[in-house]
């Protein structure tokens, strides 16, 4: 007795099947070969092992802006440590930092840890909490008339 189906329909199925497994299989693993050096991988500072994240793989590294350890000097270099309570990181960044980076906010640093595992930033991203709303939005949602008081205004923006 035969693997094979006797009905002429199901055989062409079959090796239909077959012959597009295999192109598909090399597809999607040629798809995930090509992605991989676009992955980046989110770690906060206790995370951050040099098994997870060694020397010069880009990754990004997120936590809160520890209280007075922000040092800028002339060359328009910053550091700062970022920690997530349990550990902390010195990430060091050349360039302007965004409006909403300040000591205790939240921030995500894309870069590459160092052989002394300091963290070189090339992008540096200030978070801001759940409950953030753009004054724009909020203006928008009150000329609609989908105004929650309850939701939480911008600074500067007034309930009208």
């Amino acid at each position: 007795m035969s693997w094979m189906p006797k009905s002429p329909k199901a055989r062409r199925r079959l090796w239909v099947v077959l012959a597009v497994a295999p192109i598909l299989a090399l597809a999607v693993g040629l798809s995930l070969f090509a992605m991989r050096d676009s992955v980046t991988f989110f770690f906060t500072p206790s995370e951050a092992t040099v098994e997870k994240a060694p020397p010069g793989r880009v990754v990004r590294l997120g936590g809160l802006v520890e209280v007075g350890s922000i040092e800028r000097a002339p060359t328009g270099e910053v550091a700062f440590v970022v920690t997530d309570s349990v550990a902390t990181t010195r990430v060091v960044y050349q360039g302007d930092l965004p409006d909403l980076f300040r000591e205790g906010q939240g921030v995500v640093a894309q870069g590459a840890f160092l052989p002394d595992r300091s963290f070189r930033a090339t992008q540096v991203l200030a978070k801001h909490d759940e409950n953030y709303m753009p004054r724009e939005v909020a203006e928008g949602l009150k000329d609609k008339g989908e105004w929650r008081p309850e939701a939480t205004l911008v600074d500067g923006a007034s309930e009208s």
